[in-house]
């Protein structure tokens, strides 16, 4: 099973790309399934976003979401929601252009005002696009994430993670059963 992190911070190496990678190994592990990720960050695609076409950068990383079984998808949190940046890559699949993913929203956030965006916002535009959302999605404060990268150990953040993981393992293993046959 491929598992695809995608990042929509307009900063590359930021701590949402940490704790998508965090989420995908805790929801593969969940899932029963190999716990290696690729990374696809949109902070280096940025400029070709809006070129007619897309260019083959952008039409690459589409395709690699769209093939994705398991995809995270990280977003820290803007004005409320995920960032613009984000929102613009996923308005270039067409319609339905996830179906067959199985997909995990993660919001990475300031305050805990904002604990609800996940759920509200980012999940309901994965399932337009036609993906499987079986689990909550997962909304981290930004101090439970680690700075310096994904290779920065973060005992935090797996403490946060495990029990949502916990409580996602029966939908994340069916939904890979489902899609596995």
């Amino acid at each position: 099973m491929t598992t695809t992190v995608l990042v929509g911070n307009p900063r590359p190496h930021s701590r949402t790309a940490t704790a998508g990678l965090a989420v995908a190994r805790h929801a593969a592990r969940a899932a029963g399934l190999p716990e290696r990720a690729d990374l696809l960050e949109l902070a280096g695609l940025q400029p070709l976003l809006l070129t007619p076409g897309p260019p083959l950068d952008v039409a690459a990383a589409l395709e690699q979401v769209r093939a994705a079984e398991l995809l995270v998808v990280a977003s820290p949190t803007y004005k409320a929601t995920y960032t613009g940046l984000l929102k613009v890559f996923l308005d270039l699949l067409p319609p339905g252009g996830l179906a067959g993913v199985t997909a995990v929203p993660v919001l990475v956030m300031a305050s805990p005002a904002h604990t609800l965006a996940v759920d509200v916002h980012l999940r309901p535009l994965l399932l337009e696009l036609g993906a499987t959302v079986p689990a909550a999605g997962v909304a981290l404060l930004q101090d439970t994430v680690p700075a310096g990268g994904p290779d920065v150990p973060a005992p935090l953040l797996d403490e946060v993670l495990a029990p949502w993981a916990g409580a996602a393992a029966p939908a994340l293993r069916a939904t890979a059963r489902a899609t596995a046959s």
